[in-house]
């Protein structure tokens, strides 16, 4: 057991009850109360057997509004994103009112799910979820809304002291972290909180790259492939000599390139004019994000501009062909929260004080915590422990969710944040 500032945890398990008991001793006062695993796994399949997908996240948002405001009594709030995102529901934010005089923290977990996610039928064995196989489970991220689910219980029945919090559940996050993007950083009281959205539980995200898309399309000239092909300029041709020139890949050790998308072509006997090709960078240096970008212009706009001037003299293609057109989205931006950060600070302890070790790392994904941090919010990522996520493979282990939980409830009794 260790003890901090008069406050002492001690964890460990009861098998006769199946559950983790805490106590929480605050000056000569004992309080006792437990994380219930049964009642963790009962929640995780009760969420993940009811669907979500991509905007459409209602009937899960329903249900949790049911389960805070009507079991829990907290206060229970939507916003009006879906006119934004095209969602059925907005984002929810559930607030649960402290009885310490600390900043409020935030929790935060999105609604939605990838496909295949209907009808899904969990399985439960060893303690160990799966899906039956022909569906994704939903781990990601439906066991860090069971993990808040049960964090709350706890804190209601132990009447455990902690501040003011917020668990900011987000819509669309699949589908480019449009909930997020759509978020009026004013709904959130909260400006500082983790996101539970990955694999180690035993790491912490405080560093993820930006990230561009590019989508650019070749304009060619289409005519019969057996009668007339001379008369056709071919956009598939072009399209893949200036692809020969384009990064791809891991480019250093802070940038990675993918083309992840072509098409073209209506029939194998008419030269192709048109083709689409999308792709994305990632950096987590700016500068180097914005060269690869540069460079996979530049190599279809040299290709288009090389043909174009071979063909100036020639009477069968219209002057304005070949052509590119490109476009650069930025999907979402830099997140860098440091190590000295009152987030990063107590989490490492929290996991000292449970015997655990946590590293801080970087991670080559973008999530919801890119876009709260750039919109005023300070967020780092916590694991969950989902495996294989977005497939028919993906799986969780019960013991840790529960570790997950305890971590949970050990930051928010750790924060002393003014």
């Amino acid at each position: 057991m260790r003890c901090l500032n008069w406050h002492c945890w001690s964890l460990w398990s009861d098998a006769s009850q199946n559950d983790h008991l805490l106590f929480v001793i605050n000056g000569l006062e004992m309080k006792r109360t437990r994380i219930n695993r049964e009642r963790l796994k009962d929640t995780f399949i009760r969420l993940a057997e009811t669907e979500s997908p991509s905007r459409h996240e209602s009937e899960l948002a329903a249900l949790l509004s049911q389960i805070f405001s009507t079991e829990l009594g907290a206060e229970v709030s939507f916003d009006d994103s879906s006119i934004e995102t095209g969602s059925d529901s907005g984002n929810m934010v559930v607030r649960l009112e402290g009885s310490r005089p600390v900043k409020p923290l935030f929790f935060n977990a999105h609604l939605d799910t990838v496909e295949p996610c209907r009808s899904v039928k969990v399985s439960f064995m060893n303690g160990v979820f799966k899906s039956q196989g022909d569906t994704i489970l939903g781990a990601d991220d439906k066991a860090a809304i069971a993990i808040l689910i049960e964090v709350a219980r706890v804190l209601q029945e132990g009447q455990i002291e902690h501040g003011p919090l917020e668990f900011l559940f987000t819509v669309c996050e699949e589908i480019g972290l449009l909930g997020a993007k759509a978020l009026d950083p004013a709904f959130l009281e909260a400006d500082a909180g983790y996101a539970l959205d990955s694999t180690d539980i035993n790491k912490l995200f405080n560093k993820a790259p930006a990230a561009v898309r590019t989508e650019i399309r070749v304009f060619g000239k289409a005519a019969h492939a057996g009668i007339n092909p001379e008369a056709g300029i071919n956009a598939i041709q072009l399209a893949a000599r200036a692809l020969a020139g384009v990064p791809q890949g891991r480019i250093d050790e802070l940038t990675t390139c993918n083309t992840g998308v072509i098409r073209g072509g209506t029939a194998t006997n008419i030269v192709p004019d048109l083709v689409e090709i999308k792709g994305e960078v990632r950096s987590h240096d700016e500068k180097m994000l914005r060269k690869v970008q540069d460079q996979i212009l530049a190599a279809f706009h040299k290709e288009i501009m090389e043909v174009r001037a071979r063909n100036s003299s020639g009477k069968e293609a219209p002057p304005s062909l070949p052509r590119v057109e490109s476009e650069v989205f930025n999907d979402y931006p830099l997140m860098r929260v440091p190590e000295d950060h009152p987030l990063v600070v107590t989490a490492k302890e929290a996991a000292s004080q449970l015997g655990r070790s946590m590293e801080s790392v970087a991670t080559g994904g973008g999530s919801d915590a890119n876009i709260l941090n750039s919109k005023g919010k300070a967020t780092v990522i916590l694991g969950v422990g989902m495996q294989n996520v977005h497939s028919t493979e993906e799986y969780i282990l019960l013991d840790d969710m529960t570790a997950t939980a305890e971590l949970v409830l050990q930051i928010i009794h750790n924060w002393h944040e003014k």
